[in-house]
């Protein structure tokens, strides 16, 4: 089956690894395509491929410094997967709750099975 367009929404913008580290460089401050490009271990024009389809989808912003264009981050272009993973919040809230009652019971039968000090 076809993989829908990565430049249709965020979701399939950042389902590429290569796509995430730019938005992790990016979390430090603008940087030029170049930069990213050297971190990234890839060449230019693939850097700038990548950055054209988190433009597109709203995660990248790009600005003109005299004759560099410096790129960083938008993080408003991130609120759909934000709201997206935080409905999971609930569920992971609740097995943790779960997890700390088992242990919390495994702890109690455990001192309740332990002879006491004072009877030896």
């Amino acid at each position: 089956m076809a993989r829908a367009a990565t430049t249709s929404d965020a979701f399939n913008a950042i389902a590429e690894p290569q796509r995430r580290e730019i938005l992790v460089l990016l979390r430090g401050g603008e940087r030029p395509v170049t930069d990213l490009a050297r971190d990234l271990g890839m060449t230019q024009p693939q850097a700038s491929k990548h950055l054209r389809v988190l433009r597109e989808v709203g995660l990248v912003r790009v600005r003109e410094a005299g004759k560099r264009r410096l790129y960083g981050l938008d993080a408003r272009g991130l609120r759909p997967i934000h709201a997206w993973v935080g409905g999971f919040e609930r569920f992971w809230n609740e097995s943790f709750d779960r997890l700390d009652a088992y242990v919390q019971e495994l702890k109690q039968a455990s001192q309740e099975a332990a002879p006491d000090d004072g009877e030896q």
